[in-house]
């Protein structure tokens, strides 16, 4: 234990025995310590040490009672004994006092040090925050918020500070507003804000309560969720359009088959294996109705990519102000009637899959060579946008046009021809493999029983006319021919009477024509001209629709609409 005296204002370190023993010419000696360090600060004079009835008090106090003793009496001075009823010594009240006071304001200096670097961490904390982060009062106040709010909710932090968020949320800055929830609920919330600027927020508010569990403060912070808004949106747009070609496809699974037996099917399928087992892009050609589709999906299943999309696009069935967009996607606010947030292209779905181009013949010229950039760098860019997108597809192709005549007239890029013809396949028509008949006929003769609950077969006569029956249409005509038949006969056995009129006469169906004879020369564009002309005039004998005209002349009916108001120009 030490102890300090002052002498000629100069401070010694001095013992116990010294207290007995002071100079002659100091005042006091402090005493700043004791055996529980307890700190305290005694006052002895010299002259009132030896006996303690010399003092000029008459109040005896323990040393560990004086603190709380001096702040509720009123004494000049008191004697100070320790526990063991020691004498330590007298004490003026008012300096001990003193001393407490300047105790008490620097411990208050240091808390407010504290409280101030307190808050400036909390301020740097809210402008350093990319969210919003707000403060209101148990009444809805707004008593602080952060700048980010200046971006999202499109307020200076001043002119909020202040307002009620009931205020606030009338005027649609922010709705609904999570203080006002978290006071009417007492307890945290979640919730998906809109506000005035378009945005959408993800609002988190906390309640803080005092001890008789009322709301006295709410904090919350909001994070700005639009572009993860978007990108769910076009996710699930994405997802429901991937279903609905899944659900096309499994349809197309069970609805077509594949059923075969024939040599040139047999080879067809051959190849078919083989260029599955790679990406090169494939150019199927035939007729139509002789199953391309059926030939590509063949190819996708049997593909490293089976388990991603298949995405069909006829290219001549999507009107031509569509089609771009269609395939591309496009961007929000390129035309409009846009949606929104923008929309994922067919390409683009069929990222990491395979995309089927049918009738690639009827691609828009300008579309041509969009869709060459694709094949070529394997990247495009959305109708109305800038970014490139990557994807990784593989590409099939089909038509029922000559594409190397198309490039000759014109008609189709010969650059993207090359690109497409790649690994050339070539489906033969119905009327080239007439083995395949009597499957076709089994497969959808059971396939439609089973569907309309009946139980019905072809006579062996019946499915001889079949065979002998040229197909146009090939196994979409005889498809739907066994249907009706199905549906309409009325006994189970289904003869060559129940058979439509152009089956029982096949002679009177158009077979594929003879050579034409020609007597003249005259122009190409002419003889074209007059050909077309006189197809036109015999197939308006029997059919008076374009969509019927378009099937018995194996084109579409835009193509149909385009030779009838030429021939009416020239005629």
């Amino acid at each position: 234990m030490g102890f300090i005296w002052y002498r000629d204002d100069f401070v010694h370190c001095t013992s116990l025995a010294d207290l007995h023993n002071p100079p002659a010419n100091s005042q006091h000696i402090i005493f700043i310590g004791d055996p529980c360090d307890n700190q305290l600060e005694y006052s002895f004079h010299h002259d009132g040490l030896p006996e303690a009835e010399k003092l000029k008090t008459c109040l005896v106090i323990d040393e560990n009672k004086i603190d709380s003793f001096l702040l509720q009496e009123d004494w000049s001075d008191i004697i100070v004994f320790r526990s063991n009823n020691q004498l330590i010594g007298w004490n003026h009240t008012q300096r001990l006092l003193k001393r407490l006071y300047f105790e008490e304001r620097n411990q208050n200096n240091a808390n407010l040090t504290k409280l101030d670097e307190l808050n400036r961490d909390m301020q740097a904390i809210f402008e350093a925050s990319f969210d919003v982060l707000f403060v209101a009062n148990g009444d809805g106040i707004t008593l602080r918020v952060s700048s980010a709010c200046e971006k999202l909710w499109g307020l200076k932090a001043e002119d909020l500070v202040g307002k009620s968020v009931y205020e606030l949320e009338e005027k649609r800055i922010f709705y609904p507003s999570v203080t006002r929830l978290v006071i009417e609920g007492k307890e945290k919330v979640s919730i998906l804000q809109t506000t005035k600027t378009g945005r959408k927020l993800l609002a988190v508010g906390i309640p803080i309560k005092d001890e008789m569990g009322n709301v006295i403060r709410v904090v919350n912070g909001s994070r700005d969720v639009t572009e993860w808004e978007r990108l769910q949106e076009e996710l699930e747009e994405t997802k429901k359009m991937i279903h609905h070609y899944k659900e096309q496809f499994l349809e197309g699974d069970a609805e077509e088959g594949i059923v075969y037996q024939s040599p040139q099917m047999e080879q067809v399928f051959h190849y078919a294996d083989k260029v599955s087992e790679v990406d090169s892009t494939i150019l199927i050609t035939g007729e139509s109705g002789v199953g391309k589709e059926v030939v590509a999906k063949y190819i996708h299943q049997k593909s490293p990519r089976k388990n991603n999309p298949f995405i069909k696009i006829n290219c001549g069935s999507i009107p031509e102000s569509l089609i771009e967009s269609e395939l591309f996607g496009y961007e929000n606010g390129a035309f409009t009637g846009a949606l929104k947030h923008g929309k994922v292209g067919l390409i683009e779905a069929a990222n990491n899959g395979t995309l089927f181009l049918d009738e690639i013949g009827d691609l828009p010229f300008h579309l041509q060579v969009k869709l060459l950039r694709v094949l070529q760098e394997k990247e495009l860019t959305r109708v109305g946008g800038t970014r490139t997108i990557k994807i990784n597809i593989r590409i099939a192709a089909a038509t029922n046009k000559n594409l190397n005549e198309e490039v000759k007239r014109g008609n189709f890029r010969e650059d993207l021809y090359y690109r497409l013809n790649v690994i050339p396949l070539e489906i033969p028509s119905l009327r080239e493999r007439k083995d395949d008949i009597p499957l076709l006929i089994q497969y959808y003769g059971e396939q439609f029983s089973k569907q309309y609950m009946k139980k019905k077969t072809f006579s062996s006569n019946t499915i001889e006319l079949f065979k002998q029956y040229p197909w146009p249409g090939n196994i979409r005509e005889l498809k739907n021919i066994v249907e009706r038949l199905i549906v309409l006969t009325d006994h189970d056995l289904i003869q060559n009477d129940d058979l439509p009129s152009n089956l029982r006469q096949p002679d009177s169906v158009a077979r594929p024509c003879s050579p034409v004879e020609v007597h003249q020369v005259i122009p190409l564009k002419t003889a074209r001209t007059l050909l077309e002309k006189k197809l036109i005039d015999l197939a308006s004998k029997n059919h008076t629709t374009t969509m019927d005209l378009a099937k018995v002349l194996e084109v579409n009916q835009s193509t149909v609409s385009r030779m009838l108001k030429k021939l009416t120009e020239s005629y």
